[in-house]
């Protein structure tokens, strides 16, 4: 069974369920040859068994609409379930300097690798959203064609990083500055659809002040979900707690700014961008409370970080022009709303 705790409509949500829960009921259960149904109405649900890049099963997967406090059972039938498409997508590019692109069915980021170095000029630390106007997964069309930088009918990539922490990337700080981590340097993909995209990236040593770091971040992005989920964690011999900045780049044109310091997330409506139209931009923190600074190239959310203890927070965007949302209300909404999900996970029950 699965229960909706919040008074908020669940539309399209991942709904995570330990495997070891359902082998504990169902111990001759074949990850290969099992399918997911609404006992009430008897649709088969969108599933994947999660590993995590390991070979034994963690989680299964389940795709489901929930009204405001609404129940649902659902039926694990031990058959083999007719493949789904692909809502998630990741992967490594070396084809344009060692880029690392992801997607779901409503929008897509990248990250830059070590290749980008050779080229300063074009030099970016954070992460980079590619917006879109379609549930297609086109991340791979776009590099093909090359004409990234223009919209021919399903998004594009008009959204500027630069010497930033871009769409909510994370670094340390140091005497109120910020410490990049620079481009990533090793990549692996831990799963990748249909339902859920998690990948890993790795960081060479760099400085924040006087002491050595080295980092490790593991991004997920769920189908119709906005927002990544971001793991990272900090090693440092000589250092056990920092503070730590998640970032958004702010415009010179202006735009709107929505800080919630109790709540612990930021919001950033993008003034619009010529005839390519308008960005929102959000991080969603776990912490109880934070500080955030509004910079003049920058809005920061500052917490306490631990070494070699992982640090989770959410980052996401959205685009007018995919219709979803199209005023920054709306997309301020969707951040508190986003943030009391969160925290009030749908339960799952085995019985």
């Amino acid at each position: 069974m699965v229960i909706n705790p919040t008074n908020i409509k669940r539309d399209a949500e991942v709904v995570s369920i330990k495997w070891n829960a359902i082998i504990k009921k169902y111990p001759l259960l074949d990850p290969a040859r099992l399918t997911i149904r609404d006992e009430l109405t008897g649709n088969v649900l969108p599933m994947q068994v999660e590993y995590k890049g390991g070979d034994r099963p963690l989680n299964l997967l389940v795709q489901i609409d929930l009204a405001p406090r609404q129940k649902k059972r659902l039926l694990i039938v031990p058959e083999v379930s007719s493949p789904i498409e692909s809502k998630t997508y990741g992967r490594f590019v070396p084809e344009r300097k060692d880029d690392f692109a992801w997607e779901n069915d409503r929008i897509a980021f990248r990250m830059y690798g070590k290749a980008l170095e050779k080229t300063p000029k074009e030099m970016a630390y954070g992460i980079d959203v590619w917006v879109k106007r379609t549930n297609r997964l086109i991340i791979d069309e776009r590099y093909r064609r090359g004409r990234y930088h223009e919209d021919v009918g399903d998004g594009m990539d008009y959204y500027h990083v630069g010497l930033t922490l871009g769409a909510g990337n994370c670094a340390p700080m140091w005497n109120d500055s910020i410490c990049y981590d620079g481009t990533y340097d090793r990549w692996k993909i831990l799963d990748n659809g249909p339902l859920r995209t998690t990948f890993q990236l790795e960081y060479d040593p760099w400085l924040v002040g006087p002491d050595s770091f080295t980092a490790t971040k593991i991004i997920s992005l769920d189908a119709g979900s906005d927002f990544n989920r971001i793991e990272v964690k900090y090693s440092c011999a000589t250092r056990s707690s920092f503070e730590l900045a998640v970032g958004i780049v702010k415009r010179k044109e202006g735009g709107w700014i929505e800080k919630n310091n109790k709540m612990g997330w930021m919001a950033y409506w993008e003034p619009e961008h010529g005839k390519d139209g308008t960005t929102g931009i959000g991080v969603v923190a776990l912490d109880k409370k934070v500080t955030i600074d509004e910079r003049v190239d920058q809005v920061l959310l500052l917490t306490k970080a631990k070494s070699e203890q992982s640090y989770i927070y959410y980052t996401g965007a959205c685009w007018d022009r995919a219709g979803f949302f199209t005023r920054s209300e709306d997309w301020f909404k969707h951040l508190e709303a986003f943030k009391v999900k969160v925290g009030q996970p749908i339960h799952t029950i085995i019985d």
